[in-house]
């Protein structure tokens, strides 16, 4: 996404499947590559213009290809983009319960991956015609919210999770991905090997990697902010040992820095100007 992508809220009734749309626009620039970092969503992409060169998937045992419209699911590696071409589009954050009801299948199944969003969501073709004909980004999230939101009531999904794997994704994110593996075994009942399995085979991501992953969302959603804290107090704040146990995770996670990656994604705040003084009136004639 560009720097001057803006995140719409999704209606209340869709935001348990969508939690955000970014909606992003790119003009013809020098070719480069972009990271794709990782999240504790799936990222569906919809190009209103160009497409979308993957270069690397988050898991090498995938190939590269160009979408105009895809889907990746949970990954603990940064994808690797490429970027140069005019590009215009809406980006989801897609919860992990969101794959099921909207595509049709579990997230765990994605893992890794990005694949075209024309096989698992009906219509694609109608809808991004109906997006790019809508004359503003508004109007646009306006329509994609309502018409996933009739995808969610008219298509069948492959039952629910299990109660199980809720809870212990809900304990994960309230905690901002520091509660203890073994506590939140301990909550559901289950085996930490157990609630492992259960937990990558439905979302995509191992206990100890979801845990990691959500608090790494958490931390890049700060830093993102234009009043964002210094690393070493972030670091504190998101539960990281110290300063350096954050960097390992951006260079594992993001592939880069959080300096670099705070840089490409927020523009810096234009400097106050002091407003100019006007002269002090002369004084009247006695």
């Amino acid at each position: 996404m560009s720097d001057g992508a803006r995140r719409w809220r999704t209606s209340a009734r869709l935001r348990p499947l969508v939690s955000g749309i970014w909606c992003w626009s790119s003009p013809a620039g020098p070719a480069g590559t972009h990271l794709g970092v990782s999240s504790a969503h799936l990222t569906v992409v919809l190009c209103l213009d160009g497409a979308v060169d993957l270069l690397a998937a988050p898991d090498p045992r995938r190939g590269p290809g160009r979408f105009t419209a895809s889907a990746a699911g949970l990954h603990a590696a940064p994808a690797v983009l490429a970027t140069g071409t005019r590009q215009a589009g809406m980006q989801l954050e897609m919860t992990w319960r969101g794959a099921r009801t909207l595509l049709g299948l579990p997230a765990g199944e994605l893992a890794g991956d990005v694949v075209d969003l024309a096989l698992l969501l009906p219509g694609l073709d109608t809808l991004l015609d109906r997006l790019r004909a809508e004359p503003g980004w508004a109007g646009r999230c306006a329509l994609l919210d309502t018409a996933l939101c009739a995808v969610a009531e008219a298509r069948d999904r492959p039952g629910d999770p299990p109660p199980e794997v809720v809870r212990a994704w809900e304990l994960l994110a309230r905690s901002g991905g520091t509660a203890r593996v073994a506590d939140v075994a301990g909550e559901v009942g289950w085996s930490q090997r157990h609630l492992g399995e259960r937990l990558r085979r439905e979302t995509g991501l191992a206990t100890k990697a979801a845990a990691r992953v959500i608090r790494f969302e958490r931390t890049c959603t700060l830093l993102r902010r234009p009043s964002a804290p210094p690393l070493a107090e972030l670091a504190a704040i998101c539960g990281y040992a110290d300063q350096q146990h954050l960097a390992r995770d951006f260079r594992d996670l993001a592939g880069t820095t959080a300096l670099t990656w705070r840089a490409e994604r927020v523009r810096p705040a234009a400097p106050i100007r002091p407003r100019p003084r006007r002269p002090s009136p002369a004084p009247s004639p006695p």
